[in-house]
């Protein structure tokens, strides 16, 4: 402030406040008349705003009252897009209380979560069953992630712990307290209930679906709720036989307490035994939900918002090896350890074995409390780890290949030369390289990284992330992973620039924070998992996942990257069951589209033969390949009735639909001067896009790649989009499809572009694509016209060749129409011989004899079409 500001202030504090100040504001005008007075000897004054000493304990005059009156104002706004923003400004404002070892940090938490529980809107959604909104869900989350990072404060004592376990013991047994599973509901009778998910269906249709995509879903929502149950419970059962021949185990060789091995088993979720507390753990971290605890036949309390912070109070860091990590950059053994759960690995670097969302939680604390080297530290040794575990899964999937294949030729007597392949490989043996196998028994991964409310993979990422940010006063803070303030004003971000920092203590010298970071983000996206139950949960992680790989996009690719990028696609590859682009995974796995489109974008200039490797390994969608003939009857989708009648139901289906169309879009863009590779799209994307609707996008995508407005013509990949638009045209020929119409005007015009023969071989063969009334109606009119003939610079003998067979249409049609009062006397069973289905003959016959105004539908099209292909004796008649 200015001199005048500054005269302004005090005159009005002592105006404000003359009783209080007036004394103390005389008093010290005296001593500033005054020369030699102490306060004219000492230079300056005392900053208020500068904080507490060293020594002392940082504490801040809190306005309790004001902060409970904001927070219940912006959360009575609703879901407005101000009041969100707000209510993230207060926790970001908490975390950085925390970072400042300000002591307020937790009280300021305490009370915004009072206020939460306060809301009415809590009451009234648990009365009506409907769930609450996603930004409101969104709040919550970072709630729950918030208290997980108070009550890990390493700095903490156990006053203040027995503190936080009472304060969070209470608020989850109030009966409006969110659950830890988004979609958990509770019914009058006490029973879980899914019901609000049909609710929660209509936003999901605008976004997603084609408007006749879910036509009968409702009327499969009773088998959904009694199928779940059952598939809980196989879940349970699958998780303990898997559990030990796939997971590395979690324990710390060196000296670990009591304290820290519960609290590791507390976060295992469904990878992990059962936790101490009465409290029932409801099916993982991903939205997941269970059935009953235990062995007892008695329903528990599923887990709330605030259990997570309950488990992590009993967590301790009185660990000597933990310890050793987070103090030193130089801790290291001299003698190598093989072992898959010992605490070094092969080159001595420090290992910490814990579930990965609770190693992030670990971090995230540490960073947030001001510790950034110790959690710097630790994130570097959890990536260790988690590379270390990669690998041994990599290499016990071999050793079952291995002992699996010598097992067969010994059974067989060298006569099986190859395994069966259940997804629906066309001829010819199965190469590891194409093969998209799935398998029932695969192991599951319950609680996926991605998607998971702590989301470890990006509090890892950001963590080592930003150790590699070359400095720069300009540039705005890089926002936290859990701040969507930032996330959503993302695009006023400057773009952060990255360099490389080695790792300290490091003994390879290409390993840096940027590489560990990009490792990271590449495992984390790459693990296998299962979708989890619940619309929320799905676009949780979702989005989880397109930020994840919007970030990795903001680096700079260098040759180390590069390096990292085509290790980890080998690795991945040939992962097995527990890489998402692995051979044998689970058939309810999330897809890899998304991801895969990424890796074969970045390594398409540097090694194109493992980008296309990736980009076909990944366009598998095994859910629907179980089914072959899953096409939607009312709309040329893939399996919307199938989706809807089994549990849990894929919510984002559309989504993924969407991304597998991208990913094969964006690969025949890139092969489009290449034949063999151009061929090998095709056939993989016919194969596994079973939307009618998606095919036609990427037919459409095609032909605008091979005919650019400047640039040369493509005719290649002109053949390919008219070969995606005869499958299209196939695929809705006996179904009902909105676009129908604009599917068949588009067909025209790419043949017209692909050429003469491509127009004879659709009019030849029309029965095949088109109904009679299209074949005579747009397709022959197009074909014909004066505008096509000059387009073609058709001469008289290719035109005579072209109308033949549009004008023979013509005539079967027109006869057929003609002659129907002549069919009166032309019984179907006369004309047997000329048309074998006799009840077909029957419905054309009377369809011709009793005319209708009306069009008639697609089914008797088909019936008038093949009716036209008898033979001239009843036409004759």
């Amino acid at each position: 402030m200015d001199r005048q500001q500054l005269q302004k202030f005090v005159q009005y504090l002592i105006s404000e406040h003359h009783t209080e100040v007036l004394p103390t504001a005389q008093k010290l005008a005296d001593e500033i008349l005054q020369q030699r007075s102490e306060i004219n000897q000492i230079p300056g004054a005392p900053d208020p705003t500068a904080g507490a000493s060293a020594d002392d304990e940082h504490s801040w005059h809190l306005d309790e009252e004001q902060v409970c009156e904001q927070v219940k104002s912006y959360l009575s706004q609703g879901g407005y897009y101000n009041a969100n923003k707000q209510l993230n400004s207060l926790f970001s404002k908490v975390r950085e209380m925390l970072r400042a070892q300000d002591s307020n940090g937790a009280r300021m938490l305490t009370l915004i979560t009072e206020q939460f529980l306060s809301d009415p809107r809590l009451q009234l959604w648990r009365s009506q069953g409907t769930p609450m909104t996603d930004k409101c869900r969104q709040l919550w989350d970072q709630l729950g992630a918030l208290w997980v990072c108070v009550v890990l404060n390493p700095d903490s004592g156990q006053h203040e712990k027995h503190h936080w376990r009472q304060l969070l013991e209470k608020w989850s047994v109030i009966d409006v307290c969110p659950r830890e599973d988004p979609d958990f509901r509770v019914q009058q009778n006490g029973r879980e209930s899914y019901s609000s998910r049909e609710h929660r269906d209509h936003r999901y249709d605008d976004r997603y679906r084609d408007r006749d995509r879910y036509a009968d879903r409702d009327r499969y929502a009773d088998r959904e709720r009694d199928r779940r149950d059952r598939r809980d419970r196989d879940r349970e059962r699958e998780r303990d036989r898997n559990r030990a021949a796939y997971e590395s185990p979690a324990t710390d060789t060196s000296d670990s307490d009591t304290d820290a091995d519960d609290s590791s088993d507390s976060y295992r979720g469904r990878g992990g035994g059962p936790p101490p507390a009465k409290r029932m753990r409801l099916a993982g971290g991903v939205g997941g939900a269970g059935g009953l605890g235990g062995s007892g036949s008695k329903p528990q309390m599923p887990r709330s918002i605030f259990d997570r912070a309950l488990d992590a109070v009993t967590m301790s860091w009185d660990n000597m090896h933990l310890k050793n990590i987070l103090s030193s950059d130089t801790y290291c053994s001299h003698v190598p350890d093989t072992s898959s759960s010992g605490s070094f690995n092969s080159q001595g670097q420090p290992l910490w074995h814990e579930p990965i969302p609770l190693c992030a939680a670990r971090v995230d604390s540490l960073r947030s409390h001001g510790h950034m080297e110790a959690a710097l530290r630790l994130a570097v040794s959890v990536v260790r780890t988690m590379k270390q575990q990669q690998l041994i899964a990599q290499r016990k999937w071999h050793e079952t290949q291995q002992s699996s294949s010598t097992s067969k030729l010994i059974m067989h007597h060298n006569n099986c030369k190859m395994t069966a392949c259940t997804s629906h490989c066309q001829g010819g043996p199965c190469s590891a390289s194409s093969c998209s196998t799935t398998s029932i028994n695969a192991p599951a991964n319950l609680d996926g990284w991605v998607g998971h409310p702590l989301d470890p993979v990006g509090c890892l990422f950001d963590t080592l992330s930003d150790a590699s940010i070359i400095p720069d006063n300009d540039r705005p803070r890089t926002p936290s992973y859990l701040d969507l303030v930032g996330m959503e004003d993302q695009h006023s971000n400057i773009r952060p620039r990255y360099h490389h920092v080695p790792v300290v203590g490091s003994r390879d010298r290409s390993e840096t924070y940027l590489t560990l970071a990009f490792e990271v983000a590449l495992i984390g996206l790459g693990q296998q998992r299962i979708m989890p139950v619940g619309l929320y949960a799905q676009e949780k992680a979702c989005k989880q996942e397109d930020r994840l790989i919007a970030k990795l996009q903001e680096i700079e690719l260098d040759n180390g990257l590069v390096a990292v990028l085509r290790r980890q696609a080998i690795i991945l590859l040939e992962g097995g069951p527990t890489s998402g682009l692995g051979i044998g995974i689970h058939p309810e796995s999330i897809p890899m589209h998304t991801f895969a489109r990424f890796l074969f974008l970045s390594l398409l200039n540097y090694y194109p033969d493992l980008a296309y490797e990736v980009g076909l390994r990944a366009m598998r969608l095994p859910l629907l390949e179980e089914h072959e003939d899953s096409d939607d009857p009312l709309g040329g989708n893939a399996s919307s009735s199938l989706m809807m009648s089994r549990s849990p139901r894929w919510f984002t289906l559309g989504h993924i639909e969407t991304q597998q169309c991208a990913l094969s879009s964006t690969m025949l863009s890139a092969a489009k001067g290449e034949v063999m590779r151009l061929r090998t799209v095709l056939e993989s994307s016919q194969r596994h896009i079973h939307s009618s609707s998606h095919l036609f996008k990427l037919a459409q995508d095609a032909f605008r790649f091979a005919t650019p407005e400047n640039g040369p013509r493509h005719p290649t990949l002109l053949s390919v989009a008219f070969e995606l638009g005869l499958q299209v045209m196939r695929m809705t020929l006996s179904s009902l499809n909105w676009r129908r119409r604009e599917m068949v005007r588009w067909l025209v015009t790419c043949a017209t572009e692909v050429g003469v023969d491509a127009l004879i071989s659709i009019m030849q063969n029309w029965y095949q694509f088109f109904t009679a009334t299209e074949a005579t109606g747009p397709v022959a009119t197009t074909i014909m016209s004066h505008s096509t003939i000059m387009r073609l610079s058709l001469g008289f003998t290719q035109q005579e060749e072209l109308s033949r067979p549009s004008k023979l249409c013509l005539e079967r049609v027109n006869v057929m129409r003609k002659r129907s009062s002549g069919l009166r006397n032309c019984l179907p069973d006369r004309c047997g011989c000329c048309f074998p289905h006799h009840d077909l003959l029957s419905t054309v016959h009377h369809r011709q004899i009793h005319g209708t105004s009306r069009i008639p539908d697609q089914g008797v099209q088909t019936s008038d079409a093949s009716y036209e292909e008898c033979s001239p004796g009843v036409q004759s008649r």
